[in-house]
This record gives structure tokens, sequence and C-alpha cells, in this order.
């Protein structure tokens, strides 16, 4: 096997566009979602409307994915990122609209209120597509012998924009308001766009187009449910990112609990993506691969253990450090998910598997936010956080129990053979 090269995947200068894209995009998706929080919090001040926020866009992205994933893989990835980089930019102008208080000085706050939500369910629409366009076209980017470096500068810049968003939207709610952060928003939506125009167009590597779409979904959903290492990283994380969703609960912490106002907001909202960057970026030097389902059970044992330290605490910076490890912990476990579907995942289903990753991880994080809102109101923010914790603590065991292939797993294998085959 080839010694290690942390820095295989930029050597290729289209993949260096792609993060470029992806780092712009996920800045301003992750910032929009922060302010969003914010001022549907502020204009309510019930925890359970934050819970509604999640539910508005996994009820699309969920209901749709399967669909999105059978035209991700029948069509070209460039022209579909296109347009779901644009449907995300009307979007935001949308919410700059909702947000200026010359157009909104005559309405109700539930008419404000509901118009959010409708943008957030239209955003939702744009998202089932998003995740298996962009997952399917970073593996026509790079050869597969470095998907796993690649995957952890994938993930690496995805946390960057995760950390970057949520900082400077506190930081912009404060000094120029949540209407001009909006502008601003929309602003990295445009830097997307252009810099997606620099990446050609790729082939179409499915050897059915044109399949019927109920048998490409039925395939896809089989796929996974056969592939007993894939289901295991997906059920894993749905079920942990589920019942971790302390962060949508971040707005109560930081105005009623711990009282640090939009500036600590900020600060609590990227210390879980500053963790996780942290940690990618140390994988790309030291690979996860030996080993990499105990590193993977290990890592959502002590994502849980994170939350139930954060839910408890009522000290500023012991929440930041809480937050920061459970943002390091989960940094593993992307790492390792990202690796195992990208190397386990045939060309001609990409689109279709990473739908039904959507499905059920990527949606999970809305799900999750509505789990806690919904959890918040009946029992308390503060036990509601910890009823999560708990809960993925139980989860991984049971995970370990029940699989124990999964266990087992170690990643060097499959990397030996892709890069024979290259």
């Amino acid at each position: 096997m080839a010694k290690n090269d942390p820095y295989a995947a930029l050597k290729y200068g289209e993949f260096r566009t792609f993060l470029l894209v992806r780092f712009a995009f996920v800045f301003a998706r992750t910032m929009q979602f922060i302010v969003i929080e914010w001022e549907v919090y502020n204009l309510t001040k019930d925890p359970f409307s934050l819970g509604m926020i999640g539910l508005m866009e996994v009820i699309p992205a969920v209901s749709l994915a399967l669909f999105a994933g059978h035209i991700v893989d029948q069509k070209e990835k460039k022209g579909l990122l296109l347009k779901c980089l644009l449907g995300f930019s009307v979007i935001s102008i949308g919410l700059f609209m909702l947000t200026w208080p010359r157009i909104v000085a005559g309405f109700s706050q539930n008419t404000i209120l509901y118009s959010i939500y409708f943008l957030i369910f239209l955003g939702g629409i744009v998202r089932a597509f998003l995740g298996p366009t962009n997952f399917s076209l970073f593996a026509l980017i790079v050869p597969k012998k470095i998907y796993p470096n690649a995957a952890t500068w994938n993930s690496s810049v995805w946390q960057m924009g995760s950390v970057l968003g949520p900082a400077l939207a506190g930081l912009s709610i404060h000094w120029i308001g949540v209407h001009w952060s909006m502008l601003l928003i929309f602003g990295f939506a445009l830097l997307a766009l252009l810099g997606l125009t620099q990446i050609s167009k790729k082939p179409i590597l499915n050897p059915k187009i044109g399949e019927p779409v109920m048998r490409s979904l039925k395939e896809g959903v089989k796929f996974v449910w056969n592939s007993k290492i894939i289901f295991g990283a997906i059920a894993l994380d749905m079920i942990a990112v589920l019942f971790g969703g302390a962060v949508a609960l971040l707005p109560i912490f930081a105005q009623d609990i711990l009282k640090v106002g939009p500036e600590g907001f900020g600060i609590l909202r990227a210390a879980p993506a500053v963790g996780a960057v942290l940690i990618l970026f140390t994988s790309a030097y030291y690979p996860l691969n030996k080993n990499a389902g105990m590193k993977l059970l290990a890592a959502i044992f002590g994502f849980g253990l994170c939350i139930i330290a954060f839910g408890l605490s009522e000290i500023f910076w012991i929440s930041v450090i809480a937050l920061f490890l459970s943002g390091a912990t989960d940094g593993v476990s992307m790492v390792i998910r990202q690796t195992i579907l990208q190397l386990k995942t045939p060309d001609h289903m990409r689109g279709r598997v990473s739908s039904v990753n959507s499905m059920f991880v990527g949606s999970s994080n809305e799900l999750g936010a509505f789990e806690s809102g919904l959890t918040a109101k009946l029992m308390g923010t503060v036990s509601a956080v910890v009823f999560g914790g708990s809960m993925t603590l139980i989860t991984v065991l049971g995970m370990g129990a029940a699989f124990p292939k999964f266990r087992k797993l170690d990643l060097r294998k499959d990397i030996e053979e892709h890069e024979r085959e290259d």
C-alpha cells in the first residue's frame, strides 16, 4: 500500500474548485439556518417554533429523497447542482424580503412566521436533490484510490463552512441585523454559482438510463438493506443525530439559560464545528481506516456523553467545551461514514444510496430539531437535551451488540483494492 499523502486529492484542480463551491454553499446555508432560528425565536419565544423549522424542511426532503436519487442517477450532475444553487438563491432573496421592515410593516406576526416556514419548505425540496447530486459529482472528480483522502477534505470544508457560518451569523445579527445578514447569505450563494461554472460536465455512468422509476427506487433501497455495513453506518448516525440534536435548542440556552446574547450564541453554535474541523484536518495525516467500525461506535458514544454534559452545564465555557468535544467526536464519525459510503457504493447507484442516506441521516437533523423542540416543551429544555444524549448512548450499545460484523470493520483492504484498480 502506498504511503499516505495528506494532500493527494488537492492535486486535482476541479476538486479544489468543488471544495470552494461546497464551502460557499455550506457557509450560506448554515448561516441562513442560524439567522432564521434567531428570528423565529425572537418572534415567538416558543421552543416548539424552533422544532417547526426542522419539520418544515424535513417533510419535502424525506418525501422526495428516493425520487431525487433516481433523477440524479439518470441526469448530468453539474446541471442538477446548478439548479439546486439557483433554487437556494431565490429562497435567500425571499427571506431577505421577509425580514425587511419596510415590506413587512403591515404584516401580522403569523403571516411573517408562516411565510418563513413556507420558504423553509421550498428549501427542503432543494435539499432533497442537493445531497445526492453533491455525493455523485464528488465521485466523478477524483479517482477511487484517493476517495478516503478526498472524503476527509470534503468533510473538512463542510465543517469549516459550519464553523464560520454560525459564527458570522451571531456576529452579523449583532452588527448589521437579521435583514442585512440575509443579503450577505445571498452573496455567498452567488459565489457558489460562480465557482460551479469552472467545473466541466461529467458523464452519466448509469447503464440503466430510462429505467422505470419504481424499479429504480426499489433497487436503491434493496442495495442499502443488503449491504449491512452501509446500513449499519446510516442507522447509527441517524439515531445519534435524531436524539442528540441539542444544537436546535441553542437559542434558548443562549438567551434564557446561559444569558450570553447573540455573540455567545454564535460561539456556542460554532463550537461543535471547530472541534470537527480539527479532527478532520488531523485525519488527513492520520487516516481512520484501521478498526473503523470500533472507532465509529466509540465516537458516537463519546458524542452522546458530550451532549449530556452540555445539557447539565450552567457555565458558558463548560458548555462551549462540551459542544467542542461533541464536534470532535462527530468529526471522527463523519470521516468514517463518508469513506464507507464512497468505497462501498457502485458508481451507478450513488444518487440513490445518497438519497437513502439523506432520508435517514441528513433529515434526522431536522427531525432531531423537531424532537428537541417537542421534548423541550413537554419536559423542559435541560431534560430534553439529557434525554437525547442518553438515547444516543443506548443506541450505540444496542447497535454494537446487534452487528458484530460492523464492530470488526476495517477499511484498509477496500482501499488497497481500489488502488490496484486505478
